[in-house]
C-alpha cells in the first residue's frame, strides 16, 4: 500500500470519484494489501446488491501503456483478462490531480500460489499465452512499450554488493540476517550474475522474434475464479521481447509452486508446438533472480522501511535458494 497515496485522497474522497464519474452506487471502500508498486493503492468497493469493484489508485505516469494493451486485448477476444470499466464520458481512466483512478470488475478467486491449478486450467493457460504472443501489435502501441535490451543493470547492482557481503553486517535484524545468508550463498550468487552475463551476451547475437509479453506471468497473477476461469492479472510491466520471458515462468518454480513436469507438458498441450530456445530461456531464469536479489537488497539492506514485511521479503529471499526453488531450477536449464 503506498503511504503517499493514502495521504493524498481519503476513502471518502475515492468513493465519491468512483460515484460521480463512473455512476457506481459505492458505499464502502476497502484497502487491500497486494502488489509491490510503492505509486499505487488498491482497494475493493463494495456497492448495492452484490456488485463489487476492483479500484486502483496510481500517480500520474504519461508512459503507462497497461489500460491500452487491455482495452486492445479486450477487442481481440482475449477473455482471460479484466478489462477497466469505462468512465461516463467513455474513458479507461479517470484523472484526479495527480492521480489516476482505474476501475475493474471485482473478481472473487485465489491466485495460482495458493490455489493449483487444475488440468484443465493448465491448457487454458497455455492457449491464452499462445494467442497473446501470435498477435499482431499495432505501432501505435509497441512505441509506448519497452523493448528487451538485456540490461546489465540488476548484475551491476548485485555486483556493487560483493564487498557489503565481506563486511561486518550492520542494521536491523532483518538486514543482518539477509547479509548472512547472502554470505552463506555467495558462490550461487556470484554464478548467477556470471551466467545472466554470459548468456546476455550470447543472445544479443541471436535473431528473435519479439512478442507482446507480460513479463511476470508467474502464480500470483494467475487469478482462479470461483467458477474456474481463469485470468491474467497485472499488466503493469509489459515489453516486447522473445516469448522465452513468459515461458521461463513455467517450470520455473516462482515462490516453489509451478516446478513439476506434468504442468509443464499440460502448458504446451494448450501453448501448441513451438521452438524454445534454451539459451534465452536460461538468461531469463537467471535475471530474473539476479533482479530479485536487487530489489530485495536493496529494500532490506539500503532502507529501513516496511516494517512487518522486512520479515517476509527475507523469508522470500531464503526461498528462492531451497531444493527446487527458483536457484536450483535455473542451473538447470539448457543443461
Amino acid at each position: 500500500m503506498s503511504i503517499s497515496a493514502k495521504q493524498s485522497l481519503s476513502n471518502q474522497r475515492i468513493i465519491e470519484c468512483l460515484n460521480r464519474y463512473y455512476n457506481l452506487n459505492v458505499l464502502t471502500l476497502t484497502p487491500l494489501l497486494l502488489g509491490a508498486d510503492r505509486n499505487a493503492s488498491v482497494y475493493k468497493a463494495q456497492g448495492d446488491g452484490q456488485r463489487s469493484y476492483f479500484v486502483k489508485l496510481k500517480l500520474n505516469d504519461d508512459r503507462d501503456v497497461s489500460i491500452a494493451i487491455l482495452a486492445f486485448l479486450r477487442d481481440a477476444e482475449i477473455e482471460e483478462i479484466i478489462p477497466p470499466l469505462t468512465t461516463s464520458q467513455g474513458q479507461l481512466t479517470q484523472h484526479i490531480g495527480k492521480w489516476t483512478l482505474i476501475v475493474y470488475p471485482f473478481i472473487e478467486g485465489q491466485n495460482g500460489f495458493s490455489q493449483t491449478l487444475t488440468s484443465d486450467q493448465w491448457v487454458t493457460l497455455g492457449k491464452v499465452l499462445r494467442k497473446i504472443h501470435d498477435l499482431q501489435i499495432p505501432p501505435s502501441i509497441q512505441t509506448q512499450i519497452r523493448r528487451e535490451t538485456y540490461s546489465p543493470k540488476w548484475r551491476d547492482f548485485v555486483r556493487s554488493l560483493y564487498g557489503r557481503m565481506d563486511a561486518k553486517p550492520t542494521g536491523d535484524d532483518v538486514a543482518k540476517k539477509l547479509l548472512m545468508c547472502m554470505k552463506e550463498h555467495r558462490e550461487d550468487i556470484h554464478r548467477l550474475v556470471d551466467n545472466a552475463e554470459l548468456l546476455s551476451q550470447t543472445i544479443r547475437e541471436k535473431p528473435a522474434e519479439y512478442v507482446l509479453c507480460h513479463t511476470d506471468i508467474h502464480g500470483g497473477n494467475v487469478l482462479i475464479g470461483t467458477d474456474g476461469s481463469i485470468y491474467l492479472v497485472d499488466w503493469d510491466e509489459p515489453a516486447m521481447a522473445p516469448k522465452e520471458r513468459d515461458l521461463m515462468f513455467i517450470g520455473g518454480g516462482v515462490a516453489n509452486v509451478w516446478n513439476h513436469q506434468h504442468e509443464e507438458d499440460l502448458f504446451y498441450q494448450g501453448y501448441g508446438k513451438t521452438e524454445i530456445d534454451m539459451s534465452i530461456l536460461a538468461y531469463y531464469r537467471h535475471e530474473r533472480i539476479v533482479q530479485d536479489i536487487a530489489e530485495y537488497a536493496h529494500e532490506l539492506l539500503l532502507t529501513t522501511a516496511g516494517g512487518e514485511n522486512r520479515l517476509e521479503m527475507y523469508h522470500h529471499f531464503v526461498a528462492m535458494f531451497e531444493p527446487r526453488g527458483v536457484v536450483d531450477i535455473a542451473f538447470k536449464t539448457g543443461d
